[in-house]
């Protein structure tokens, strides 16, 4: 399954290393784009190991804020 995630307060490149690789974490996720300028992240990952709100808290654990974008 594929959705997208608005991420809010990151302001570097060290920043979007850093959501990529919690995301990669992620017991079920298999790829991570993550684009500083809009904070749009898409996350592929498989339904029957992880769902949307866990990948916003994994975000959230490390200080950004994140949510299903709309």
């Amino acid at each position: 399954m594929k959705t997208r995630l608005k991420v809010t307060g990151m302001s570097c490149e060290n920043c979007v290393q850093s959501v990529t690789k919690t995301l990669r974490g992620v017991d079920g996720v298999h790829d991570v784009a993550v684009d500083l300028a809009t904070g749009m992240t898409d996350v592929d990952f498989e339904e029957t190991k992880t769902d949307v709100e866990a990948l916003c808290a994994a975000v959230e654990d490390i200080g950004f804020d994140a949510a299903a974008a709309q």
